[in-house]
Order: structure tokens, then sequence, then C-alpha cells
């Protein structure tokens, strides 16, 4: 009989049983042994009991459960009734995601307020911005989860949301878009919190800090959310406008807002000018026509650090309203035009000023840039780059003249928000009546089955003014509804004499009188910043 040669290295069954004869005389191998066995044996346990369990917590019958014998008797067994799966539970985790990062660059652009606010005003009440600021941001979280959130978003009626108080009630996503519903909570209340801190822009340096919280909560908790239902809403009347049995049905469009050029931009501005108007302005003020001029910012650098840092957080205010990371084409697009009325606007506005001044000015500049991503931010993803040029550098040379128009009726706006946010609200809005190309879903973003047959096309594309009428129908009416609530929220707090500050509170500076301590304390700050310093005084008598 042949001799099997095993290949070297390789041990006979023999020779292995031989080897774990002496290793089972070694106590150390014993126990190294029935550990080793007791896991393998938990370990089949435990998918024995996977595959007996599992069904039973899918179906409610048991793996072991008795069946009819036979091929047919297993045939008339019913399946159990699994439960209806509606499209409000299905959440889906690609735009949730893209949603979540747009939120947080939206909230990020809290930041660029702030800078912006604060390098804009004067040292001495810069404290009270970013203090005003900040409150601003927890005040309005909690009021947009109470009751802002539900006011705006949920179903109700063509004026007001009445469902999902607190959150209660509210479905797993929010409508068809797939997005988990606290993830759209999330990226809402960032919108509704930049809508409250436009306002305060055109009232710093003599508002009371008491008034500031009490036209927040006015603005975050009622203005903001039912204004932004009309437009927004899941059933607004300017949502649903021009369509059977609903407002203006003969009109046959509804009112366009992409990323809320009316809804954000135009509120926060009206309701910031209502403001500007009651407070009247800071003392010391005296404008052109009067042979004065605005005042000073204190620090021009950090001013323009925020106003980039804004324009960074626009790249989820826009973009991120697709709600849907798989609109691919839709997503760039609008960052794209985004981008373009941005640079026309800033560039529109800076040779504007050059030409009146023969100087670069970094405050006009800087709000042409923002008033173009203001402006575009309704018309977004239905015009072409040519289109949100021409709209970019259009914002450019209005904010500029709505500078001059707020100076020449006294109206004391420090940064600028009434030109910015109200003036280029209304015209990005109505722009889009003006350049929608006819190239894209009047509905919006749907990468899957984009609605091609009703597209939106302006005036300029051949599609007549009906979308214009829309527009304009919309602009209209919530920009007198936002300054009428802005002037009745404005006029009762002053009327309680909460709004304005004293006058020696005024004259101390809002920082020290309100907070109690100046951005600056370790420096000398003279009211002209001059680059010689401040004079230099005796400290005691007989001192050369």
């Amino acid at each position: 009989m042949a001799r099997i040669t095993l290949p070297e290295g390789r041990l006979s069954l023999k020779a292995k049983l031989a080897r774990l004869s002496r290793r089972m005389r070694d106590p150390e191998w014993r126990r190294y042994g029935f550990t080793l066995a007791s896991g393998k044996l938990l370990g089949l346990v435990v998918v024995i009991g996977m595959m007996l369990l599992i069904p039973a917590f899918l179906t409610g019958t048991p793996a072991w459960a008795d069946a009819p014998a036979g091929a047919a008797a297993v045939a008339q067994v019913p399946l159990p009734a699994l439960p209806a799966v509606a499209a409000r539970d299905v959440i889906n985790p690609l735009n949730t995601l893209w949603t979540l990062v747009a939120a947080f660059l939206v909230f990020a652009m809290q930041a660029g307020f702030v800078m912006l606010e604060a390098g804009f005003c004067r040292s001495r009440e810069t404290v009270n911005v970013l203090v005003e600021c900040v409150f601003d941001t927890c005040l309005c979280g909690i009021l947009f989860w109470a009751f802002g959130y539900a006011f705006m978003f949920s179903e109700g009626n063509g004026f007001i949301g009445y469902h999902w108080f607190f959150l209660k009630g509210a479905p797993a996503t929010y409508g068809t878009t797939g997005v988990a519903i606290l993830a759209h909570w999330l990226f809402q209340f960032a919108f509704a919190d930049t809508c409250s801190t436009i306002t305060s822009g055109a009232m710093i340096g003599r508002t009371d800090f008491i008034g500031d919280i009490l036209y927040s909560f006015a603005v975050s908790g009622f203005i903001y959310p039912i204004l932004g239902h009309w437009a927004w809403g899941p059933d607004g009347f300017l949502a649903t406008m021009g369509g059977a049995g609903k407002f203006l049905p003969t009109l046959g469009v509804n009112f366009h807002d992409f990323a809320g050029s009316t809804v954000v931009h135009t509120v926060g501005g009206a309701v910031a000018l209502a403001g500007a108007v009651v407070l009247g302005p800071r003392l010391g003020r005296r404008f052109k026509r009067d042979g004065g001029g605005p005042m000073t910012p204190h620090d021009l650098t950090i001013a323009v650090c925020g106003g980039l840092l804004l324009w960074f957080g626009w790249y989820g205010f826009n973009p991120g309203s697709t709600l849907s990371a798989m609109d691919f084409e839709g997503i760039g697009r609008v960052a794209a035009n985004t981008t373009l009325a941005a640079c026309a606007a800033g560039l529109s506005a800076v040779c504007l000023i050059y030409f009146r001044t023969d100087k670069w000015d970094p405050g006009a500049i800087t709000n042409g840039f923002l008033a173009g991503l203001v402006a575009i931010t309704a018309p977004c993803y239905w015009v072409s780059p040519f289109g949100a040029v021409m709209i970019g550098a259009v914002a450019g040379v209005l904010v500029v003249f709505a500078v001059d128009l707020m100076e020449h009726l006294r109206i004391d706006d420090p940064i600028g928000a009434v030109p910015v946010h109200m003036v280029n609200g209304i015209w990005g809005t109505l722009s889009l009546g003006f350049f929608a190309s006819g190239q894209y879903s009047a509905i919006g973003s749907d990468p899957i089955a984009p609605d091609l047959s009703s597209k939106l096309t302006g005036l300029f594309y051949g599609g007549g003014f009906k979308v214009l009428a829309a527009q304009a129908i919309g602009s209209g009416i919530v920009t007198v509804a936002a300054l009428a609530a802005g002037f009745a929220v404005m006029l009762a707090v002053d009327a309680k004499g909460l709004l304005r500050l004293s006058e020696e509170g005024e004259h101390d500076g809002l920082d020290l009188h309100e907070h109690g301590i100046s951005a600056y304390p370790e420096y000398v700050i003279s009211a002209l910043a001059s680059p010689a310093g401040a004079p230099i005084r005796a400290h005691a008598a007989g001192e050369e």
C-alpha cells in the first residue's frame, strides 16, 4: 500500500489527535478550549434564536407555529395584513442630511449679522448688538418650537396653520419632501431668526432692551410665521393663488418665492422701517439735507467680514431651499445664480459710488453684494445665469438710491437694513416676472418627475405679464401687511414707554447703560477715531 505524503508543514489526522491529547493535559489549553467552545455554542444559540424570534416580531406569527400540511394548505393560509405606509412616514436620509447641512449654514449667518451690525454701529453700542442678536436667537428658537412653526407650516386655512403646536402630532416628514420633520423645523427656525435679526439692524443705538425683546417676540412668534404661511404654507392663499376655487382663480398662476425675498427679507425690512420711523434718529444724527451725514462705522474690518460670512451662509439659504439633495442640477443652478447676482450687485454699487465721490467705498460694496443676494433669493431657481447678473446689477444700483432716499426722509438706518432687505426683497420678487427663463418647472425642486408642462416664463422671455402680475400682487399684499403689523407693534411698545431708550441712557451709551460693560474696556475711544489719538490731559496739578 502506497504511503500518502502530506505537503510540508501539514499534519496528518493521527498527528493532530496526538497534539490535541497533549494539549488537553495542559490546564491553560483546557481553559482556552473551553472558552472557545462556549463562545461558538453561544453564537449558535443566538443565531437560532434570531431565526425563531425575528419572524414573530415582524409578523406577529412565531416561526414554530403549526402550519397546515401540504403545499395546497400552505397556499390557503392568509398572509398577515401589513399596515399601510403613508408617504409622510418615509424619511429620505439624503434629503434630510442635505437640509441639515443647509440649516447649519443658515444658522451660521447669525455670526455674520452680529459682525455686520457691530461693525457698522458706534463702539458705544457694540455690546448691545451682541447681546440683542444672541437673545433674539434664543427667544426665536423657543417661540418657533412652541407655535411659530405650527402657524407657518401646518395645515389650517389660507391665513394661518393651527396644528402641530410644540411639534405635537407632526408627521415623520414634511410634506412629500422626505425630509425629517425636525430637520425641516431646524432649517426654518434659522430662516425665522434671520427675519427677526434684520429688524434689529435699523434700530441700533437707541432702542431699550425691553423694547427689543417685545418686538422680537412679535416678529418671531406671530408676524413672520403668519405672513409666511400665506406664501409657503400648504394651504396659504398666495401659495394656492390662481387655482380653481382659490384666491384670484382667473389669474391662473400662484405666487412664487423660492427662498424668501418676500417672506424673510421684505417682512424683516418692512418691520425694520416701522421701527426706525417710530424710534426717530439717534441723538446727534444730522442728515445730509441738514448739513450732516451718516455716523462713521467704528470697525469696517469686522463689518465687511460679517458681510462675507453672510454671503457664505447664503449657500445654505438658497440651494438648501430645494430640500432635495438629488436635485443636482437645481442646486448647482441656484448656487451659481446666487454667486453671480452678488458679484454683479457689489460691482454696480461700488462703481456708482465711485462715479459720485471718486472713492471706492467699503460700505457700498458690502451692502451692494448683500442687496444682490437678497434680490436673487426669490427667483434663483427659475432664472438663467444671465438673468441673475441682470437682477444683481439692478439691486446694486437700487440699494444706493434707497440709502439716498432714507437720508432725504431723515430715517436713521445705521446698517442699511431697509434698502438692502425691504427694497431689494421687493425687487427680487418682481424680477421673477421679468427674468423667469421658461426652462424650469413652476413647482420647483423635483428631480424624479419634474412637471415641465408648467414652466415659469417671464415678460422678457415671451411669457407676458401673468407671472409679473402674480408676483406684484403677492409682494404688495405681504409688504402692506408687514408694514401695518410692524407699525402696530412699534407704536404699541412705544406707547408704553419701552421702545426708545432714555436720553440719559443714550448719552451714556447703550453698552454701559444697558449692559454695564464696554466692548473695548482697555482702550480710550475717541468720537472721531483720530489717528493722532486722544488728547493728553494732565493728571495732577503742576504736572508738566
